[in-house]
């Protein structure tokens, strides 16, 4: 249950704060990418998750993630990665 002190959007609203269509928006949330509640008709999505996708606070999940992807890029890329910082 949402409480009405916490902040939230909808998808149409964190579509258009991010910059990409509202079906993009609705295509991560059913893939469970973006996480969120829905209310009725409508998914919303609370503030942590915003501050999560804006890079404005990284949870220990989305640090995992990150950390992850950095070892893999490094793994595959390592010696390019090399030349380009010689240059």
């Amino acid at each position: 249950m949402v409480n009405k002190s916490e902040k939230f959007l909808t998808i149409p609203e964190l579509a258009k704060l991010l910059g990409i269509s509202r079906i993009a928006v609705y295509n991560r949330v059913k893939k469970g990418h973006i996480p969120a509640q829905k209310i009725g008709k409508t998914y919303i999505i609370m503030d942590q998750t915003i501050g999560n996708i804006l890079g404005k606070k990284v949870t220990r999940g989305g640090k995992k993630w990150i950390d992850a992807a950095v070892r893999k890029t490094v793994q595959e890329y390592g010696e390019l990665l090399k030349l380009l910082g010689k240059e």
